[in-house]
C-alpha cells in the first residue's frame, strides 16, 4: 500500500467517489489529490486534497475531500492520505494546515487542534459556512502544525497489512418486494390489476 499523487486519468474514478461519498468536489482539479493504492493489486482504496486559497496578504492551505472506500476503511488509508497531504503542504511552505470538518476526533489524532470560527481566516470562515450549508453541518475548524503531525504507530501498522474487505452483496429482488404474488402472476410484468 502507498500513497502517490493523482493521475489525469483517474479524475472520473475520483468524481465519482467523492460524490457517493457526499464529499466537496467545490473547484475540482484531480492534480490536487492524492490517491492510496494497493500495490499488488492495484486496486484504489482512498483520497483526499490539498486546496489552496489566495487572500490579499497570504495563501492557505486546506485539507479537504478525504475519503476511503468502505472495503478499505479502518486500516490506516485514511492516516496515510493525510499524512502525504500534510507532507505536501509543507513542500509548498506552508506552516499551517486547516481542516473544515465535523471528523475532530478523527483528525486530533494527528496533532490537529480545534480553531474557534472566529478565529479562522476570513477566506476560512467563508469556506466553513458553505461546508456548512451545502455538505457537513457540523464541520468546525481545526489547524494543524504542519511540523507537528503524529502518525499513531497502529495505523501504520495496520497500513501496512491493508487488504480490502469483503463487502456484503447486495440483496437480490424479488417479486415480493414490488407487491407481486409469483405463485399467481400471469406473466413477469404481472402488477395483479
Amino acid at each position: 500500500m502507498y500513497v502517490r499523487d493523482a493521475k489525469n486519468r483517474e479524475e472520473v474514478w475520483l468524481l465519482d467517489h467523492i460524490e457517493a461519498m457526499g464529499l466537496d468536489e467545490t473547484a475540482f482539479r484531480s492534480r490536487d489529490y492524492v490517491v492510496a493504492i494497493d500495490e499488488t493489486s492495484g486496486e484504489k482504496a482512498g483520497f483526499g486534497r490539498i486546496r489552496i486559497h489566495k487572500t490579499d496578504d497570504r495563501e492557505l492551505c486546506e485539507l479537504t475531500s478525504i475519503g476511503v472506500l468502505e472495503e478499505w476503511r479502518r486500516q490506516g488509508v485514511g492516516a496515510h492520505v493525510i499524512e502525504r497531504l500534510v507532507e505536501q503542504s509543507r513542500d509548498h511552505g506552508f506552516d499551517a494546515v486547516f481542516s473544515l470538518t465535523s471528523a475532530t476526533d478523527y483528525l486530533s489524532q494527528f496533532g490537529f487542534r480545534g480553531v474557534e470560527s472566529s478565529d479562522l481566516p476570513e477566506k476560512l470562515r467563508e469556506r466553513l459556512d458553505a461546508k456548512r450549508e451545502n455538505i457537513d453541518p457540523d464541520a468546525v475548524g481545526m489547524v494543524l502544525d504542519a511540523d507537528e503531525f503524529v502518525m499513531p504507530d497502529r495505523l501504520r501498522e495496520r497500513f501496512k497489512r491493508a487488504q480490502p474487505r469483503e463487502q456484503e452483496p447486495e440483496p437480490e429482488e424479488s417479486a415480493e418486494d414490488f407487491g407481486i404474488d409469483p405463485n399467481s402472476a400471469t406473466y413477469k410484468y404481472d402488477t395483479g390489476g
